[in-house]
């Protein structure tokens, strides 16, 4: 339960609503003096201080002379209900290009999966070679020497394609098609979008979220 006596409770504005969720996450640091960590406004107020507003009603300053405060808005934010900086679109940048880039993104996170297959490939080639080991030992202790020898001899330690095992295949995919595919990707953004990644998507977000809803916050 609110403290009646502290800032966030004495924060009721005159139509009744409660503006206490708005103070969320930051505490107020009474045990040390404003000079200790140079947090007090253009007044000499320290964070935590009540004052009055406009109408009348009592709440706790914005500290712009302290710099953004976790948990709080940044005043200096024009998009404070929005995506961030790293994810707003730059000037001039139209429609069909963020849609481009974010299809350039979208194939590339399919290869970061293919990527993914290829080293679980990769790996279960190895531990099946491995495996091969026990099923020799099992063939020679059931008397069958033969299939013991043939997979000893044909299959363990064999190349997967010619002249390759596995990790040569990873190693050439990685140096090769998967680094240029970055490279481009990345050459796209840096070019066309100052660098932002997911602009396309943060757009979208913006579209279907629910603004003031909790759970639809924009970042």
């Amino acid at each position: 339960m609110t403290n009646p006596d502290s800032p966030v409770a004495a924060d009721r504005r005159q139509d009744g609503a409660d503006g206490a969720d708005r103070w969320a996450g930051c505490p107020v640091e009474a045990s040390r003096p404003a000079e200790a960590d140079g947090r007090v406004d253009q007044a000499g107020r320290r964070p935590g201080t009540p004052v009055q507003r406009p109408d009348g009603s009592g709440g706790m300053e914005r500290w712009a002379a302290a710099g953004p405060v976790p948990g709080r808005a940044d005043p200096a934010d024009p998009y404070p209900d929005g995506p961030d900086a790293a994810h707003r679109r730059p000037p001039g940048l139209d429609d069909v290009t963020v849609e481009a880039l974010g299809k350039l993104s979208e194939a590339l996170e399919t290869v970061e999966r293919v990527r993914g297959h290829l080293y679980s490939m990769h790996q279960l080639t190895g531990t099946a070679d491995f495996q091969l080991d026990e099923a020799v030992s099992l063939f020679m202790q059931a008397g069958h020497t033969g299939f013991a020898e043939r997979i000893e001899r044909e299959l363990i330690g064999r190349n997967v394609t010619p002249r390759h095992w596995t990790f040569q295949l990873v190693e050439e995919y990685d140096d090769g098609y998967y680094a240029e595919f970055k490279a481009l990707e990345k050459a796209a953004r840096d070019t066309l979008a100052q660098g932002r990644r997911h602009l396309y998507e943060a757009q979208l977000k913006e579209r279907r979220r629910t603004k003031g809803r909790p759970g639809h916050e924009a970042r």
